[in-house]
């Protein structure tokens, strides 16, 4: 867990006052909200683009509305 800000979204500017701004201009990491970074997520998603590019909705027999991929 990370401390909370205490002011809505500000696209990076740090505001003073704020204790989770005060912490990020003191050298603490930033939250990392994307987990395909892992070797085996990032494998996962290349495995699924891959699936996506090669789909073909004539040999799968896709009806009107393809939803191949959706998930």
């Amino acid at each position: 867990m990370t401390t909370s800000h205490s002011h809505g979204p500000n696209f990076g500017r740090r505001v003073d006052g704020c204790p989770r701004c005060t912490e990020l201009s003191a050298g603490a990491e930033p939250v990392s909200w994307s987990r395909s970074r892992a070797p085996r997520d990032r494998d996962d998603d290349q495995r699924r683009a891959r699936e996506l590019r090669e789909h073909d909705c004539r040999t799968a027999g896709c009806g009107v509305v393809c939803t191949f991929g959706d998930w």
